[in-house]
Formats: C-alpha cells, structure tokens, sequence
C-alpha cells in the first residue's frame, strides 16, 4: 500500500501505546508551564494517564471556553507553554478565537498526511484558495504542500478570473480549498472561453462537500478527497482511496467521541461530539471539544491503514456552525442585533443553493433600504462573510432560542 509513512500502518496496540506516552508528556509539559493547565489540572498525576478509561477523566476544554478564557487572560487564555512573542505567527478566527503556530515547525498542523492520501505528489502544482490573511488556513496547506513537496500558488479567495488566469498559465494541476470554489473557477473559466484542462486532484474542507459537486469534479476529471479538521487543531482525519470508507484518523492526535456537554465516551457507532487533544508543545490543547458530531466505523479501512475511522462530520452539538470554511457563533449573531436596536428579533439560516453556502439573516421588523445596508454590513463585519437579509413580520420567527439554523442538506 502507497502510505504517507510507516506511522499509519501500525499494529493497533502499538500505536496507543505510543500516542499514551505522548499524551503523558504533553500533559506534564502543559501542568509545569501552562498557568491554565497548572491550575486546571493541579490534582491530576500524567504518569496515571495510562489508558482511555483514565484520560476521560480530565476536563473536556469546549472552542466557547476558549473565547472566555481568552477575553479574561489575553492573547492565547493561559493555554500558550512559552512566551506569546516567541510563537511563528498568531491569528485570529471568527468568534473571536485566537491561534497560534509554534515556531520552526515546518507541517505544523500535520495536512500533509491528508494531501498525500488525496494523491498529491512531489511535483505538483497547486493552488491553495485558503485565505492567508487573519487566520491560519492558507498556512496550513501551505506547509503541508512543502513536506509532500509541491509548488504553491498562492491564490487566496476571490478574483475569479485571476485565478483562472493563473491555473491556466501556470498549469496548476491541483487545488486545494473549499469544496464549492473550484466549481465556481471552472466555470468561470468555461465562461471566459479558456476551460481548465489541468487539474486532476483536489482536497477540500472547511464545509459539506455534497454528493452532487463531487460527482460534477469527477465528470470533469478531478479527483476530490476531503479532509476534517480544525484551526486549533489542525488535521483530525482525512479521506483515503474510497470515501465511502470514512475517515481515517490522523495519526498526530488522541480523538474521542463523547456524550455533547460531557466528558465520557459514548457507545460503539453512536453518534457524539469529537473531543481531539494535540502534541503542540508550546499551544497544548487537551481533550479540546470541537463541536462537532460524528461516530466511529466498525472495523479496519480498506485502504490498509490501521488507525480508527469516523464517519465524517454529522453535525453540530450547538448552534455554531461553518460557511465557506468559517466558523460563525451565535454571539456574531447577537453582536449583528445590538447594532440594529430597531429589530426585535433575528434568526441566521445557512442553506445550500447550487452547491454554494448562502447565508440568509431573517430580521423581525420594518424593512428600509438604510436598514437593509446596515444589516448586510454588520453581518459581514462580524461574520467576515457576505449574507443575504430578509424581513419578516413580528412574531414570525419561531420562538426557539436558536440564533443559527443549519438547513443545509435538509
């Protein structure tokens, strides 16, 4: 079997014995140089974290405390082992949540092992669509493109027609970036009378890839894989030859699934909440809660890899979802609202036209054109995503408690 490394075809047992010493060290790394974890896990022996039964014990972290945790102890929550001046670079994502890449490590957020199954190869030539401005995403896949040794163009979001330009003369043969955006290049280059007649493969995440715009790639003869993960954590797991396999999990962290809103695991194939703790020595993240719901597949993959399966993403424990590969949270709906004090009420729907994520911002009160603008520019700014605004008369957004609802694939 064509394997990124040794690493993702060993014996079960051994790899949990070798990512438990891992986890040891991590966690006494994190107690003697972290003032969060100092305290948070003041009473915890790591020499006792031997097994899962044990390390379910510690406290779950949710993405929602780190906002917290951040605001109160700035930048990095007291998470961060060694100085936050030291650190390669900071960003900051929706929510806001702040990241940091430690310094002089090359895949710092371990993509590589997901382009290499998506079949990127020594010599390629992508063009990684992430945005490398604000948070980590282009980072990510640009490093990870350095360790499988491909050359990058750094193409960003937007500019459509230059983006095309540039595949074209470049003669880029892979992409990567969000499951919908080389769908609208490709047509836009079929728009311009210069179709992209290069590209072969893809890897994409950051939202659903559906059924329907895979099959539109694979007619068009690029190979689509996709990946999990997030900015924090960076690469969870990622698909191999067949995606109806699942997703092999990467071999760079310690997942779990657990019951939303506790810490203990839940049965065999049920559905549940992805907890994933990392090895970053100088941004520990232990037993960090994504969120996000899946389950485990019952026995070993297909492709020859040994590590365990999850079934892909299946959801959202709370209302916080993502579109076009960024997160939105409910409090950037709330910060919407406080600046139109003349609407009673908002509800954010996010649903799948075309392929394509569009956000819909339904807003309980008198539509005006200054309304209408100030709305559209208070989503974007909190939401650095562009949505639609839409009125509706008082009393016609149902009474639920929900600021965002996911419609998509319903």
């Amino acid at each position: 079997m064509d394997h990124f490394d040794a690493l993702e075809a060993r014996d079960p047992k051994t790899r949990e014995e070798d990512l438990f010493v891992d986890l040891r060290l991590q966690i006494a790394r994190a107690k003697a140089n972290s003032s969060y974890y100092r305290r948070v896990l003041a009473d915890v022996d790591s020499n006792a974290i031997i097994d899962r039964a044990a390390f379910a014990k510690l406290p779950v972290l949710s993405k929602s405390d780190l906002i917290d945790l951040q605001s109160q102890e700035p930048p990095l929550g007291g998470l961060e082992t060694e100085e936050v001046g030291a650190m390669r670079r900071l960003f900051l994502s929706p929510g806001p949540i702040a990241e940091a890449q430690g310094a002089g490590e090359k895949d710092h957020w371990r993509m590589a092992r997901a382009m290499y199954a998506a079949g990127f190869r020594k010599g390629d030539r992508i063009t990684n669509c992430f945005s490398y401005h604000l948070t980590p995403a282009g980072f990510m896949f640009d490093g990870a493109a350095a360790a499988v040794g491909c050359a990058v163009f750094p193409g960003g979001v937007g500019n459509t027609e230059t983006q095309v330009q540039a595949i074209n003369r470049l003669g880029i043969t892979g992409y990567v970036g969000t499951p919908d955006f080389l769908q609208i290049i490709m047509q836009k280059a079929d728009e311009m009378g210069t179709p992209i007649t290069t590209m072969r493969r893809a890897l994409v995440t950051g939202g659903p890839l559906f059924p329907q715009t895979r099959a539109w790639y694979e007619e068009r003869g690029v190979r689509v894989r996709q990946c999990y993960g997030t900015a924090e954590l960076g690469l969870l797991a990622y698909e191999t030859e067949d995606p109806a396999d699942g997703m092999i999990v990467d071999e760079g962290c310690v997942l779990e699934i657990v019951r939303p809103g506790g810490g203990e695991a839940v049965e065999e194939g049920e559905i549940g909440e992805i907890v994933a703790t990392t090895f970053d020595a100088a941004y520990p993240l232990i037993r960090l809660g994504t969120g996000d719901l899946s389950a485990f597949a019952e026995g070993p993959s297909k492709c020859g890899r040994t590590n365990r399966r999850i079934k892909g993403w299946m959801g959202r424990a709370d209302q916080t979802t993502k579109v076009r590969g960024m997160f939105v949270h409910p409090r950037q709906v709330e910060a919407v609202l406080k600046r139109a004090p003349e609407i009673a009420k908002v509800r954010l729907e996010v649903i799948e036209e075309g392929g394509k994520d569009v956000m819909r911002l339904l807003c309980e009160g008198q539509e005006t054109p200054e309304l209408t603008k100030r709305l559209e520019d208070a989503l974007r700014i909190e939401t650095r995503l562009r949505g639609q605004v839409w009125f509706a008369n008082p009393g016609e957004l149902p009474d639920d408690g929900k600021l965002i609802v996911d419609m998509r694939g319903l």
